[in-house]
């Protein structure tokens, strides 16, 4: 997401997907991010959208086929260390930290 760009949130959210206490959007960001774009991305989606945990992202890559429309590709995390944030490789069914400053896929969720 570049800097002035606005997303709708309804064309990010769409018809979320509940799994336990977690509810998952149910698209992408459209543009990868760096770890910052992407806090600042969820947040303006509204109320209690955020980045999903380091545990909230495995559920997520556990439940990708419930939930539809993933990229086989790198998803950021909540989760930071000083430079660098922990993500999850949904190609390679790991995870693994990035410095934030790269750009990586986005899923938004919230708890209830």
């Amino acid at each position: 997401m570049s800097v002035g760009q606005t997303i709708n949130p309804a064309s990010i959210i769409g018809k979320s997907v509940r799994i336990g206490h977690l509810e998952v959007a149910q698209f992408d960001f459209p543009n990868e991010m760096t770890w910052d774009e992407a806090q600042k991305a969820c947040t303006a989606l509204g109320k209690g959208w955020r980045l999903p945990t380091r545990d909230e992202l495995k559920t997520v890559y556990q439940n990708r086929k419930k939930i539809g429309d993933f990229s086989n590709y790198i998803y950021w995390s909540i989760a930071e260390d000083d430079d660098t944030a922990w993500s999850y490789d949904f190609s390679r069914e790991r995870e693994t930290s990035f410095y934030k400053d790269e750009e990586y896929v986005v899923r938004a969720v919230r708890s209830f």
